[in-house]
C-alpha cells in the first residue's frame, strides 16, 4: 500500500466523504470562506440515498428544519426534488408534528452535487483517503491511496458506512460499500494508529422491486397532503404545490413469517456471519418476526425511488436472507405475488467510532483539528448525519478562524440532543433520533426551528442579513399579535354564539378575550377570524406561532422553568483535564466514568450512565459549586 507520489496540495479543511454529513460539512466550511476539499470514493455517490427514498419523518423532520435554520442545505434540496410530502402526527400535539417527503433519489443527488460544484472555495476530489497525518496531537493533513498529500488545518471525517464495508445476504459477501460502490479499506488502520477506538456496526436495506411486477390493486393507496408545507424556511410555499406521486401500503402475513422462520438457519444475522450491532429501532424483517412473534402481520410500504425509474423501495422488509428466500418471502405479500427483484436486500457491516471520544463540538478530545459527523459517529439516518456534519463543518471552520466554536445544548435543539446523547451516553447500537429523547420537545418544535436557531446561524455567518431581518420581523409580528389577542374582547353576540356552536364549543354567558377562546381545545386562532374584527393580515407562519403560544402557554412556561434549572447545571463548567480520582467521596464507578468521558459541565456529568445524583452532589461540594 506504500505509494510514491510527490503531489502536495495545501488547503484549509479536508472533508472525507460526500454523503449527507460530508455535503453539509463541506458547504459550511466553504461558505465561511475556507478553502475546502471534499473527498469521495465516487463522485457519482454525492448525497447518495442508499436506503430509504425519503427525507424527514418523526423527529427527523425536526432535524431537517434545524439544519435549514442554521444555514444548511438539506431542506432546500428536498424542497426541489420531492415527489410526495406529508406532515406526520397531525392528530397529535404540535411537539410531534414532523414533515416527511418522498424524494426522487437521482434528482436529490444531482441537485446537491450541482450546489457543491458551484460553491466558491469548495473543490470535489474523487480519491480514497487512506491516512491521517498528525503531529503532536494536532491534525496536519491527509494522504490518499495514490500517495498525494493534502496539508490542511482541520479534517472532518464523514465516512458513513464505507470503512471496511461488507455487504451480506445469505452466504454472499461482497467487500463493497452501499449499492456496490467501492469500500474504503485503509483509513481504519490509520485511525487506530492514532489511538482512536473503533467498533463494528450493521445496518440493512430491503429489496428494490420492478414496478411492472406489482399488483397495486391489492394494496392501499397512500396520498400526500393536499396543502404541502416546505422544509426550508426560505422556500415559497406556493412553489412546492405540485402533483404528487402515490405510495402504497400492504402487509406481511403468516405465510411470510413461516418462510422466514423456516430459513432462519440460513440468515447471516442468526448464523453468526454478521458480527456488527444493528439498529434496534429499524430492525430487519427477520428480527421483527422473531422478536414480535405475537404479531400476525407487519406494515409494508411500497415507495417509488423516483419519477424516472421503475424501482420501488419495499419499506419495512429489510433483510439479509439468501436470494431464493427473498423471492419466496416478498412473493408471499399481497400485491407482490409476481415480484421481480431489481436489487437484492442486504445487510452492510462497517467500521465506526465510539463517539465518547468526541467533545460536544464533534472534535476528537485527543486530536486537535480532527472532527467527525454522521454514521461514522455511531448514528443512523440521513438527517442525523446531516445535522452532525453541519456542526462539525461549522466548528472546524470556526476553530481555524480563531472564533469560538458553537455548542448546541439539549434545550436549544434536537441536534443538541442528538450530539449530547452520542458523546455522553453509552451507545451499543446505531443511534436513531426520536421525539421521546428530547425532554423539552414542546419547546423544540419543528415549526419554530427558525425562531430558535436562525440567530445562531447568522452569528456563525451562514444566514444572510436579509434572511435574519425577516426573522426579526416575524418575531415582532408574533409578539405584537400575541399581546393583542390577550386584550381583544368579544361579547355574546349571535355571531359569536353561532361560531362556537359550529365548532362544538360551549356558548358564552359573558364576554371574554380571543386568547381565552383559543385555549379551548376545539378552537384555533385561525377559525376565530370571523369574530375578530381588528385582526391584521398576517402570514400563515405567524398565525401558527400565535395559536401555539396561546394554546400551550401554561405548558410552555413550565418547560421554560425546567430549562432554567437545566442551564444552571450546564453553566457549571468542568476542566477537561480534571482528575476525578482525587475526589474521594465519589463512588469508584463514578470516578471511572467521569475520567473516561471527561464531561465539560456538571450537567453533562449528570447524564453519564453510572454517575448518580449523590455523586453529582459530592462533586459540587468538592468543587465549591453549591
Amino acid at each position: 500500500m506504500d505509494r510514491q507520489n510527490t503531489m502536495q496540495i495545501t488547503c484549509d479543511v479536508v472533508v472525507v466523504g460526500a454523503g449527507h454529513a460530508g455535503c453539509e460539512a463541506a458547504l459550511a466550511a466553504a461558505r465561511l470562506g475556507l478553502k475546502t476539499i471534499m473527498f469521495t470514493v465516487s463522485v457519482d455517490s454525492i448525497a447518495l440515498m442508499p436506503c430509504n427514498p425519503n427525507i424527514g419523518g418523526t423527529s427527523k423532520g425536526h432535524l431537517v428544519r434545524e439544519i435549514d435554520a442554521l444555514g444548511g442545505e438539506m431542506g432546500k434540496n428536498i424542497d426541489k426534488t420531492f415527489i410526495q410530502s406529508k406532515m406526520l402526527n397531525r392528530s397529535k400535539g404540535p411537539a410531534v408534528h414532523s414533515l416527511r417527503a418522498q424524494a426522487d433519489k437521482a434528482e436529490y443527488s444531482r441537485s446537491m452535487r450541482k450546489v457543491l460544484e458551484n460553491t466558491e472555495h469548495l473543490n470535489i476530489k474523487q480519491a480514497e483517503v487512506t491516512e491521517l497525518l498528525a503531529e503532536e496531537g494536532k491534525i496536519c493533513g491527509v494522504k490518499t491511496y495514490s500517495g498525494a498529500i493534502y496539508h490542511c488545518k482541520a479534517v472532518v471525517l464523514c465516512t458513513g458506512t464505507y470503512l471496511k464495508a461488507k455487504c451480506i445476504y445469505g452466504d454472499v459477501q461482497n467487500h463493497t460499500g452501499p449499492n456496490g460502490l467501492q469500500a474504503a479499506n485503509y483509513l481504519t488502520d490509520s485511525l487506530k494508529s492514532l489511538g482512536i477506538e473503533m467498533q463494528r456496526f450493521k445496518t440493512g436495506t430491503p429489496a428494490r422491486i420492478d414496478r411492472r411486477s406489482i399488483d397495486f390493486g391489492k394494496m392501499e393507496e397512500q396520498f400526500g397532503d393536499e396543502r404541502i408545507v416546505p422544509f426550508s424556511f426560505t422556500t415559497n410555499p406556493e412553489d412546492v404545490q405540485i402533483d404528487q406521486t402515490s405510495c402504497w401500503l400492504t402487509y406481511t402475513n403468516e405465510k411470510t413469517h413461516q418462510v422466514i422462520r423456516d430459513n432462519l438457519d440460513r440468515s447471516p444475522l442468526y448464523s453468526g456471519v454478521i458480527e456488527g450491532t444493528g439498529p434496534r429501532y429499524c430492525p430487519s424483517i427477520e428480527d421483527k418476526v422473531v422478536k414480535f412473534a405475537d404479531k400476525n402481520r407487519h406494515q409494508v410500504f411500497i415507495e417509488p425511488e423516483g419519477l424516472h425509474t421503475n424501482e420501488m423501495y419495499i419499506a419495512g422488509m429489510s433483510s439479509s436472507l439468501p436470494e431464493d428466500v427473498q423471492y419466496a418471502m416478498y412473493r408471499s405479500v399481497p400485491g407482490l405475488e409476481h415480484a421481480e427483484i431489481v436489487r437484492n436486500a442486504y445487510a452492510i457491516e462497517y467500521d465506526c467510532i465510539n463517539p465518547r471520544q468526541l467533545n460536544p463540538t464533534l472534535e476528537f478530545k485527543k486530536i486537535k483539528g480532527l472532527f467527525s459527523g454522521g454514521q461514522f459517529n455511531g448514528s443512523s439516518g440521513y438527517e442525523e448525519a446531516a445535522g452532525q456534519g453541519l456542526i462539525a463543518g461549522i466548528n472546524a471552520a470556526l476553530q481555524i478562524l480563531g472564533r469560538e466554536m458553537i455548542l448546541l445544548d439539549r434545550s436549544q435543539s434536537y441536534i443538541g440532543v442528538l450530539i449530547d446523547d452520542l458523546v455522553t451516553k453509552e451507545n451499543r447500537e446505531p443511534y436513531r433520533m426520536m421525539t421521546s429523547r428530547a425532554e423539552y420537545r414542546l419547546l423544540l418544535r419543528q415549526d419554530n426551528a427558525d425562531l430558535r436557531l436562525t440567530k445562531i446561524g447568522h452569528e456563525v455567518g451562514l444566514i444572510s442579513d436579509e434572511r435574519y431581518k425577516k426573522l426579526l420581523e416575524k418575531e415582532r409580528l408574533i409578539e405584537e399579535e400575541t399581546k393583542r389577542v390577550k386584550k381583544a374582547n368579544v361579547g355574546t353576540s349571535n355571531l359569536v354564539q353561532e361560531l362556537l356552536k359550529q365548532y362544538g364549543s360551549t356558548s358564552l354567558n359573558s364576554g371574554t378575550t380571543i386568547a381565552e377562546l383559543i385555549r379551548r381545545p376545539e378552537l384555533t386562532y385561525q377559525c376565530l377570524s370571523v369574530i375578530d374584527k381588528d385582526r391584521p393580515d398576517l402570514p400563515e407562519d405567524v398565525q401558527e406561532q400565535v395559536n401555539i403560544n396561546i394554546k400551550y402557554e401554561g405548558y410552555i412556561n413550565r418547560q421554560l422553568k425546567q430549562v432554567e434549572q437545566f442551564k444552571k447545571l450546564e453553566n457549571k463548567k468542568l476542566k477537561a483535564d480534571f482528575d476525578y480520582e482525587q475526589v474521594s467521596g465519589l463512588r469508584k464507578e463514578a470516578r471511572q466514568k467521569l475520567n473516561l468521558y471527561k464531561p465539560l459541565s456538571i450537567g453533562q456529568a449528570s447524564r453519564i450512565s453510572g454517575v448518580s445524583p449523590a455523586d453529582i452532589s459530592v462533586l459540587l461540594v468538592y468543587l465549591g459549586m453549591k
